[in-house]
């Protein structure tokens, strides 16, 4: 790892723009959530059924999915598609903008995977500390 000199900072503190910030946290909000990552990265394989996404996502509830299916509509990630058929058949699909998302978020699933047994040392370390800093205080 480098030096903390010689490292390139991603949001420098001097370029903190309140706007910004407004900015990025609403759009994180949207893009951050567990059930935007399932949808988009499932979404990723081409076109989906209600009924494909809920059972290719099996933890997720019918409610969490129609919500998150909204969301990603209104934001422009997704587009819904009726088509006239009895019964009628509604596809999802993500639009340019969701299909933009797959790389940070296919890079973001590869930093968790690879990082989980770091992050889960970690907690056990820090769990064990504030335990032992309880019993001592």
């Amino acid at each position: 790892m480098k030096p903390l000199q010689e490292r390139t900072a991603v949001f420098p503190s001097n370029l903190h723009v309140a706007e910004d910030c407004r900015a990025v946290g609403e759009v994180l909000e949207r893009v951050g959530d567990k059930w935007t990552v399932l949808v988009v990265a499932t979404l990723g394989d081409g076109p989906k059924r209600f009924n494909e996404l809920r059972r290719a996502i099996a933890s997720i509830s019918q409610r969490m999915l129609t919500l998150t299916l909204r969301n990603l509509e209104r934001d422009g990630l997704v587009t819904r598609t009726v088509f006239p058929t009895i019964p009628p058949r509604v596809d999802y699909a993500l639009t340019d903008l969701g299909h933009s998302l797959l790389a940070p978020v296919g890079a973001l699933g590869t930093w968790a995977r690879e990082n989980r047994s770091r992050i889960q040392e970690a907690r056990a370390r820090f769990d064990a500390k504030e335990t032992q800093e309880t019993r001592g205080a």
